[in-house]
C-alpha cells in the first residue's frame, strides 16, 4: 500500500504496489460507512410485546436520545467508526469496548485493534472467553485522575513512564505505513493490562445456601501495570442482584469474514496472494518498459566519447573516436524486449478475479433494461452482491449487540430523569425507558448495503404500485413515492410530497359510495356502528357487489373495524358503570408511577380479553350475513336432474325386482331340495321295510324247511 525503494534487479527498479487490495478496502469502507453511520443517526427502536401509545413514546425517546449521544456527545464515535471500517477488511477482526468513562463522565464506545485484545488460545468467541486482556495505553495524567476519583489504587507506577522501544512486527509495519517512529526517553504514556477473568478471591467467595464456599470462580476485572506489576484495581464484573452472577460484557467483535477460529479473515487473507502477484507482474512490466526505453549493452574498450558522462539531448550528434573498425561493431546492446503482452493479460485476469471476489463490479442502474421484470432485476442485483451482503449482515449483527451494551450503560448511569437540548428542541429521557419493552437496532437494513441497491428496489416497488393503483389506494401510492425519495437521500420529503388527507367520519351512504369505487374506508369512535354495519351488509348482499372480490374484501374489512370499535365501546360502558373499576382507577392515581404503570398494564390486558370475547360474539353473527345465498336453479339443470332421478328410480326398481327374483329362485331351490330330501327318506324307509320283509320271509322259509326236515326224519 506504499512505494518500496528497490535496488534489485537494478538500482531504481520499480517499487510500485498494485492498488487491488487498497481499492477493495476503500470501496468497502466507503459503502459500509454510509450505511452503518447515516447522518440522521444509526439507532432505531422497536416495541417488544403489545404496542401502546406509552410504549411507542418510550421507544421514540430512546431512539432520539441514543442518536443524540452518538452523533453529538460521543465525539470520538464517528472518527473511530470510520477507522474501524477501514481496519476491518485488512485484518478481518476489529473490536469495540462499550463502557462508562470515569474521566469523561459519559458512555464511550472505543475502537480496539485486534493486536490490543488478547484471549486464550482455545477461545472460539469473545462472549464465552474465559479471559480477555485489553492492552491499554493511558497517560499518567488520566491515571492520576482515576486514582484521585478512587477508581484506581493510589500506588506509585512512575517506573512505567519509560516507554519500551522494542515493538512487535505488527506495530513496526503500522508505524512504517503511517511514517512515524517511536520516541526515545521519558514518555507520559503508561501501558496497562485490563484483565476480564474469573477469580476465587479469599473473603469474597461464592457461597451456597448454608453460607459455605462453593469454590466457583466469579467474574472480576483486574487492572495492573505492565512494568512493575502493580495492581491498580480489582472490581466485581457481575450485577449484585444477579443470582447467576453472569459476566458483564464490554467488548463487541466485528468480523469481516468468519475465520477458522476466534479471529475473522480479511481481504488480506483472501486476496492478498492476488495482490502480491499483481504487484509483481506490474513491477515486471514497468521494469521491462524502463529497460526497453533506456537500453544498455557492451562497448569496445578503445571507444572514446566526448562528454560521455552527460546524457544525449534530442537532435544531438556527439563526436567520438572509433579507432580501427566500424562504429557499429564497437557496440553490442543487450536484447531487452518490450513489456510482455502475456503478462499484461495475466495481470488483467488477476485483477478481475480479485475484484469479483471483493464484489467491486457493481451493476449500474442505467445498464439495466427499464422493462426488465422485477424478479429478474432483483436476481441480477443479488448475484453481484452476495459477498458484500453477507459481510454487511455480520456488521449489522455486531452493531446491534453494541447498541444493546450501550443502552445498558445508559440504564445504569443515567439519573431517573435526564433533560437534554438538541437543535430540534428540548428532550427528556428517563432511566426506566431503557427496559425490556424497547429493543434497540441499527437503522441499516442487513439486506441492503448501497444506495444503488436501495434506489433500484424502491423503483421496482414504485412500478408495481403504478401498475395497479386501484388496489394500493392513495396511501399506497404515497408510501411508494415516499420510499423512492427516502432511498435517494432526499431531505424534507413532506415539502415535495404532501401526505394524503386524513380520512374523516362520514355517513354510511358516503362510505358505500367509496367502497363501490374500490377505495377502503375507516371507522371512527363515536359513530353509530350498528347502523353502519347494517347498511354495509345490505350493500354486500346485492348481486352486483357479490361478484366483485375487491369490493367485498373492503366492505368486510370496514365492517370488522366497526365491530372492533363497538366491542370496545361496550366494554368501556360496562366499566364506567362498575363501581369497583372506578375505585381501582382512583387507587392507581395515588400509586407511585412505576407501580401504577405495572397495574395499568394488567388492567389493559384484562380489558383486551373482554373486548376480544365480545368481538368474537359479534363476528359470529356478522359472518353469517356475508355468506352468499344459494343461486336459483337453472330449468334445464332441474329437468336434467329430474331425468336422472327417474333413471335412478328405474334402476332402483329393476334392482329390487332382480333381488326379489333371486330370493324367489332361492326359495324354490330350497323347496325342491327339501322335497328331494323327503323322497330320499321315503325311498330309504321303503327299502328298509322291503329288506325287513325279505329277511322275515327268509326266516319263515328256513323254519318251515327245518320243520319239514324234522317231520321227515321222525317218520323214518
Amino acid at each position: 500500500m506504499n512505494y518500496e525503494e528497490r535496488s534489485q534487479p537494478f538500482e531504481g527498479a520499480s517499487g510500485v504496489m498494485h492498488p487491488l487490495l487498497a481499492e477493495s478496502v476503500t470501496q468497502f469502507q466507503a459503502q459500509a460507512y454510509k450505511e452503518i453511520l447515516p447522518s440522521n443517526g444509526p439507532v432505531r427502536t422497536q416495541v417488544v410485546g403489545a404496542k401502546s401509545p406509552d410504549s411507542e413514546a418510550q421507544a421514540d425517546r430512546v431512539r432520539e436520545f441514543m442518536n443524540y449521544q452518538l452523533m453529538n456527545v460521543m465525539e470520538e464515535y464517528d472518527t473511530e467508526t470510520d477507522q474501524l471500517l477501514f481496519y476491518l477488511p485488512l485484518s478481518g477482526s476489529a473490536f469495540r469496548k462499550v463502557y462508562y468513562d470515569q474521566n469523561l463522565g459519559r458512555a464511550v464506545s472505543r475502537f480496539i485493534p485486534a493486536e490490543d485484545l488478547v484471549v486464550p488460545y482455545a477461545t472460539t468467541d469473545i462472549y464465552s472467553a474465559g479471559r480477555i486482556t485489553h492492552i491499554v495505553d493511558m497517560s499518567m495524567n488520566d491515571i492520576k485522575k482515576l486514582q484521585q476519583a478512587g477508581f484506581y489504587r493510589d500506588v506509585n507506577i512512575s517506573e512505567s513512564m519509560m516507554v519500551d522501544t522494542d515493538t512487535d512486527e505488527i506495530q513496526e509495519e503500522i508505524d512504517e505505513l503511517q511514517g512515524i517512529e517511536p520516541s526515545y526517553g521519558e514518555s507520559d504514556q503508561c501501558e496497562l493490562y485490563e484483565i476480564h477473568t474469573d477469580l476465587d478471591i479469599s473473603g469474597y467467595e461464592d457461597l451456597d445456601a448454608e453460607g459455605e464456599p462453593t469454590g466457583i470462580k466469579l467474574p472480576y476485572v483486574v487492572t495492573l501495570s505492565t512494568t512493575n506489576s502493580e495492581v491498580l484495581s480489582i472490581r466485581r464484573n457481575y450485577r449484585q442482584n444477579d443470582p447467576l452472577k453472569k459476566r458483564i460484557n464490554y467488548f463487541v467483535h466485528y468480523k469481516f469474514l468468519p475465520g477458522l477460529g476466534f479471529y475473522g479473515f480479511g481481504l488480506t487473507h483472501m486476496i492478498g496472494g492476488l495482490s502480491k502477484a499483481s504487484t509483481s507482474i506490474l513491477r515486471q512490466l514497468i521494469d521491462a518498459g524502463t529497460l526497453s526505453n533506456l537500453p544498455a549493452g557492451f562497448k569496445a574498450r578503445g571507444i572514446r566519447i566526448r562528454n560521455d558522462d552527460q546524457p544525449l539531448q534530442p537532435g544531438e550528434f556527439r563526436d567520438m573516436d572509433a579507432p580501427g573498425g566500424s562504429l557499429r561493431d564497437a557496440f553490442v546492446p543487450l536484447p531487452f524486449k518490450e513489456p510482455s503482452g502475456t503478462l499484461l493479460n495475466l495481470l488483467g485476469t488477476l485483477v478481475d478475479s480479485g475484484r469479483k471476489f471483493a464484489a467491486l463490479a457493481e451493476m449500474q442502474i442505467g445498464d439495466a433494461n427499464q422493462n426488465m421484470p422485477v424478479g429478474t432485476t432483483v436476481a441480477l442485483l443479488e448475484r453481484g452482491t452476495k459477498v458484500m451482503s453477507a459481510i454487511h449482515k455480520r456488521l449489522h449483527s455486531s452493531q446491534r449487540f453494541e447498541f444493546i451494551l450501550l443502552a445498558k450503560v445508559f440504564s445504569d448511569y443515567l439519573p431517573p430523569e435526564y433533560p437534554y437540548m438538541t437543535s430540534a428542541g428540548d428532550g427528556m429521557i428517563k432511566q426506566m425507558d431503557f427496559d425490556e419493552r424497547v429493543d434497540v437496532l441499527p437503522v441499516s437494513d442487513p439486506n441492503i448495503f448501497s444506495m444503488s441497491q436501495r434506489v433500484m428496489l424502491a423503483n421496482e416497488i414504485l412500478q408495481v404500485v403504478n401498475s395497479n393503483p386501484q388496489i394500493h389506494g392513495p396511501q399506497g401510492m404515497y408510501e411508494a413515492y415516499r420510499r423512492m425519495y427516502a432511498s435517494m437521500g432526499v431531505q424534507n420529503i413532506e415539502q415535495l410530497l404532501p401526505p394524503p388527507p386524513q380520512p374523516m367520519p362520514t355517513d354510511p351512504a358516503s362510505e358505500n359510495a367509496l367502497l363501490i369505487k374500490g377505495q377502503p374506508c375507516q371507522a371512527f369512535p363515536g359513530q353509530d356502528h350498528d347502523s353502519h354495519i347494517n347498511v354495509h351488509i345490505s350493500l354486500a348482499q346485492t348481486s352486483s357487489v357479490m361478484i366483485e372480490p375487491i369490493i367485498m374484501t373492503n366492505i368486510q374489512a370496514h365492517v370488522y373495524q366497526h365491530v372492533a370499535l363497538r366491542a370496545a365501546e361496550i366494554v368501556d360502558m360496562q366499566n364506567m358503570q362498575d363501581p369497583e373499576f372506578m375505585q381501582i382507577q382512583q387507587m392507581l392515581m395515588e400509586m407511585p408511577p412505576e407501580m401504577a404503570m405495572q397495574q395499568q398494564q394488567k388492567i389493559d390486558e384484562a380489558i383486551a380479553k373482554d373486548v376480544a370475547q365480545i368481538q368474537a360474539g359479534l363476528m359470529s353473527q356478522i359472518n353469517m350475513a356475508f355468506v352468499p345465498p344459494a343461486p336459483p336453479a337453472d330449468p334445464l339443470v332441474a329437468l336434467r336432474d329430474k331425468e336422472l332421478d327417474i333413471k335412478a328410480q328405474d334402476v332402483e326398481r329393476k334392482s329390487q325386482e332382480f333381488a326379489a327374483r333371486q330370493q324367489f329362485d332361492a326359495m324354490q331351490a330350497m323347496q325342491q331340495l327339501e322335497l328331494a330330501r323327503e323322497k330320499l327318506n321315503v325311498s330309504r324307509t321303503i327299502a328298509e321295510m322291503k329288506d325287513d320283509l325279505g329277511r322275515d320271509r327268509l326266516d319263515s322259509s328256513t323254519r318251515i324247511k327245518k320243520a319239514e326236515l324234522l317231520i321227515k326224519n321222525k317218520g323214518n
